[in-house]
């Protein structure tokens, strides 16, 4: 009985250095993958193609196209916002769709998701790593998109003080803080989504199967969200405040929808993580 007291107090210890050496595993491999480079570098085709054809086309009228595209030749800077405003419908949800519904669907289709289990980091602390490796995607996506299109709009057009939309000016650096802003409003936005992935990922051992419910469940809330039919609804579906950045532009910050769309996001996750750690804690990782 001492003996085995005496072992107690490291077990904590021996699992919390074991699930640390489980994030870094899981960040390493999902950022050494093939896939993911290539889905970062589709994300990031996205602001420099719009760069170029702004550049090689004629003047952009007024209220055309997407918003913001209008005033690129005037500031590149607007390049990164334009992007990330063309990214949010489809192509930030298909990656993000794509890496968090392979989180455990992935681990059971190779047949390592039982040795992993075999750790003292348990199941529940497996699905905390595999969220969270998910949501550092969701970091990282928008955030190359705000990147590599401030980069691609200061090469191509000139970059100077950037007008609000209360009409206030402010210098450059401000404004690239303001893009990071917006990506990181993108980021919570996204949060919501993997949490929805991850209890998916959970349901079968095909992360094909996953990854396209997901992202089909992400563009069912955008088209519910259109319905005026269904006003009522709106604000509980998770894709509601997605577009909704545009405080992030005024002077000063209105905090309002960022807040708001936080608490959202917070509630899926809690919701969606309940029922992933419901279905993971029973799932047969043997059969």
């Amino acid at each position: 009985m001492a003996g085995n007291a005496a072992h107690r107090p490291a077990a904590a210890p021996a699992g919390r250095r074991w699930g640390r050496g489980l994030l870094a595993s899981e960040l390493g491999v999902l950022f050494r993958r093939r896939r993911t480079w290539a889905m970062l570098c589709a994300l990031a085709a996205i602001p420099i193609l719009i760069a170029v054809a702004v550049r090689v086309s004629s003047a952009v009228p007024p209220g055309r196209g997407p918003a913001f595209l209008d005033r690129i030749s005037q500031n590149g800077l607007f390049v990164g916002v334009t992007a990330m405003l063309v990214s949010v419908p489809l192509f930030l949800p298909l990656t993000v769709g794509v890496v968090a519904g392979d989180t455990v669907a992935g681990e059971a289709g190779m047949g390592t998701l039982r040795y992993l289990l075999v750790g003292p980091a348990g199941r529940v602390r497996l699905l905390l790593v595999k969220y969270a490796g998910a949501v550092a995607f969701a970091i990282t996506a928008p955030l190359v998109v705000a990147l590599v299109g401030a980069g691609i709009g200061a090469v191509l057009f000139p970059v100077g003080p950037v007008t609000l939309l209360s009409g206030d000016s402010i210098g450059a650096a401000e404004a690239l803080l303001r893009l990071l802003l917006i990506a990181s409003y993108l980021a919570v936005s996204l949060m919501g989504l993997s949490a929805i992935g991850l209890f998916m990922s959970t349901l079968t051992d095909v992360p094909v199967g996953a990854m396209a419910a997901t992202v089909v469940l992400s563009v069912v809330s955008q088209v519910l969200d259109a319905l005026p039919q269904l006003e009522w609804l709106h604000p509980w579906l998770f894709t509601h405040y997605w577009l909704d950045f545009a405080d992030l532009l005024r002077q000063p910050i209105a905090w309002d929808s960022f807040g708001t769309n936080l608490v959202l996001q917070g509630g899926y996750v809690a919701v969606f993580g309940a029922l992933a750690y419901g279905r993971f804690i029973t799932k047969d990782v043997l059969s």
